[in-house]
């Protein structure tokens, strides 16, 4: 399928084109950086504000030419709805250039890439490449989807095991060719958010004292090979005390551009933060990996609910038609202090089965205008008496999402209790932003998508009536 046969909704994506650095073209200029003026947050190479608003694409679960019509739709719904961003494994079968024999590339699967990216262009979509997912070399695997025996030296790769293939000298050398490979065809692309190692290769056969070093190689790598894009590695759910020191390390390599964290809702977790209400699970996630002082931004960059171990999507997926999970790992994470919002993993399962599109709108819709790296946002919490209060104390602006504590995913998918009307509440805005002399108030719903002036009395905030959460914004003194 060629590009001219994709169909393009570029005009639906953009409808709202005012705010460029949320939607526009990916121009041949407009790499994303860390922004130089606060590292806790990203922005273009042309110094606008980049809030990343996306999700997991990863592939379209089929071998043949339909997947990129169906990437085309799913990226059609993402940017129609204000996203900006996606993850891509091109280790997937679908795209995988590697699949005949080591060191051998697939131009056709090559070529599927290039379109891939064309499409998401025409979008204003930046994309994220993940290199590889496998896990292990085996002809017995554990886990088909994360085998690739190719590399065994008994079939014409270069390492005896997992552990070899991280600290054997061809191996790397290998894998450094793959790399220069990527660059020959997709160096210097705009498009591409970042360079991806691994996903959560923590999860591979072999020990950290193997693959750590390899990854601190291999960021190098890609920083030469590819300096204008960003170089990243990622670790699996962040679900237990155990993995608390290999995150710290890896938040604070040198060669890793962002602290990613992965987190999920998954009641076979060691940590009760992982059973309980979304909000703080990916909150907590995100503050975790900023206590780190990492100096970058931090990211929830994988997030979902699973059944117990990860052995399935979540049984509930289906009873949330609201999107309330979903809601909640978009917001909570941001205003944790991460530089975008949280990215859910089942795009498929759970995303477009239950038309949840429209939640990135929302979430767009609430940082609209807004310049993070400007204002130099201090997360913290309000205390108040009936609602958790998540605070963006920023230079000229305040943001405050609040939050029902009352409205969980047990409550409303596993017991079926609908959300209440959250009536009669109030917000001290004084104790947050000081003097209210010549500034504007505006109050956000953003399951009604409406925007209302603040009532104020005083410094005290009287919100309207809402179900679930609301948005709170103090706007500059004009």
């Amino acid at each position: 399928m060629t590009i001219s046969r994709i169909k393009v909704v570029a005009a639906a994506a953009c409808a709202w084109a005012v705010h460029a650095a949320f939607c526009s073209l990916v121009s041949a200029e407009e790499f994303v950086r860390v922004s130089p003026r606060d590292y806790h947050y990203l922005e273009l190479s042309d110094g606008r504000p980049y809030v990343p608003i996306g999700l997991n694409l990863i592939a379209p679960n089929t071998r043949d030419e339909d997947g990129l019509a169906r990437m085309s739709q799913w990226m059609d719904k993402l940017a129609a709805s204000g996203g900006n961003y996606i993850r891509v494994w091109i280790s997937s079968p679908f795209w995988d250039i590697e699949h005949e024999r080591a060191g051998v590339y697939d131009e056709s699967r090559a070529r599927r890439i290039e379109e891939m990216l064309e499409m998401a262009r025409q979008r204003g979509i930046r994309v994220k490449l993940t290199i590889e997912h496998f896990r292990e070399m085996s002809d017995s695997p554990r886990q088909a989807w994360a085998n690739k025996p190719l590399h065994l030296v008994k079939n014409g790769g270069t390492a005896r095991d997992m552990g070899d293939f991280f600290q054997g000298d061809s191996s790397r050398a290998q894998f450094k060719k793959k790399l220069a490979w990527l660059k020959s065809r997709f160096g210097d692309n705009p498009t591409v958010f970042g360079w991806e190692l691994w996903n959560e290769v923590n999860a591979v056969a072999a020990r950290d004292q193997q693959y750590m070093p390899w990854t601190e190689e291999m960021l190098a790598e890609l920083r030469k090979l590819f300096p204008h894009n960003l170089s990243l590695q990622s670790l699996g759910s962040f679900d237990s005390v155990r993995v608390t020191p290999l995150y710290r390390q890896h938040s604070l390599l040198p060669g890793n551009d962002i602290a990613q964290v992965h987190r999920y809702l998954d009641l076979g977790a060691s940590l009760d933060v992982c059973h309980g209400p979304v909000d703080l699970l990916a909150a907590d996630a995100v503050r975790e990996i900023l206590g780190y002082q990492p100096q970058k931004p931090a990211i929830l960059a994988e997030s979902g609910a699973v059944e117990p171990r990860h052995t399935g999507p979540f049984k509930l997926y289906g009873k949330d038609s609201a999107g309330m999970l979903l809601h909640d790992i978009l917001f909570a994470p941001f205003f944790a202090g991460a530089a975008g919002a949280g990215q859910i993993w089942h795009w498929d399962s759970y995303v477009d089965r239950n038309n949840l599109w429209h939640h990135f709108g929302r979430f767009r819709e609430t940082v609209k205008d807004l310049d993070p790296a400007a204002e130099h946002f201090q997360p913290r919490m309000l205390d108040h008496p009936r609602l958790r209060v998540y605070v963006l104390r920023g230079e000229r602006t305040m943001l405050a999402w609040c939050r029902d504590p009352q409205n969980t995913w047990q409550s409303e998918l596993e017991q079926e209790r609908p959300p209440e009307l959250v009536e009669q509440q109030t917000v001290d805005l004084g104790s947050l932003v000081g003097s209210l002399d010549g500034r504007t108030c505006q109050v956000y719903d953003p399951w009604t998508n409406t925007w209302s002036a603040g009532d104020l009395q005083g410094s005290q905030l009287k919100l309207p009536a809402f179900r679930r959460s609301i948005v709170i914004r103090v706007n500059p003194a004009q």
